[in-house]
């Protein structure tokens, strides 16, 4: 087991080389109005065996607590590239759960578009083969536009995980009930047992 160090914000947060051993689920969270239930998964990730970092687009950071985020984790959240000096806070991943994952991010990054540390992440990703499973979390109106429905068809083709959640009425920021984090465990679970 590593050693806790000190993050800059003073929480304690483990060395990347403390959950080697266990196999490690970066968590990808956008900028949504249900992105502060992330505790949700990562409890049940961390209940089956995994171990977790979170990943967040500019707006998911500032749609989540931080600091329960880090404490629950044992790891800062990255949301911003670090210099090639700077150590890696976190373990290799095993596999990504991009949760929840919105209009714009699931659009990006069909599109191949790498503007974010969790975009440019996740179409790394793709590349190396990592197991990856999108939960989308959209409005019936986003939904609607053609780019969704081509960006789920290219994802789907190049093997990413999308989940079963079916869009909301606009305007409402409804769905949070039926919408279901541990979805993202049982779509990749098979995925990383296959690849070991």
């Amino acid at each position: 087991m590593g050693v806790a160090r000190r993050h800059s914000g003073g929480r304690p947060v483990a060395d990347a080389g403390q959950q080697a051993e266990k196999p490690f689920l970066y968590i990808v969270v956008c900028g949504s109005g249900i992105a502060d239930g992330v505790g949700r998964l990562i409890g049940a990730a961390q209940d089956a065996g995994w171990g977790v970092g979170v990943l967040a687009t500019p707006q998911g950071l500032s749609s989540i607590d931080a600091e329960a985020v880090e404490a629950q984790t044992g790891y800062p959240i990255r949301s911003a590239w670090r210099s090639s000096s700077a150590p890696q806070p976190l373990p290799a991943r095993d596999a990504i759960a991009v949760v929840p994952a919105t209009f714009h991010t699931i659009n990006k990054r069909a599109a191949g578009i790498s503007d974010t540390l969790a975009l440019g992440t996740l179409c790394e990703s793709y590349g190396l083969g990592i197991p990856t499973a999108a939960l989308p979390y959209v409005n019936s109106a986003q939904a609607a536009h053609p780019a969704y429905a081509e960006s789920l068809r290219k994802l789907r083709a190049m093997g990413i995980l999308i989940g079963s959640y079916e869009p909301h009425h606009p305007k409402v920021g409804g769905g949070a009930e039926r919408f279901h984090w541990e979805e993202a465990l049982d779509l990749l679970t098979p995925r990383v047992a296959a690849k070991q």
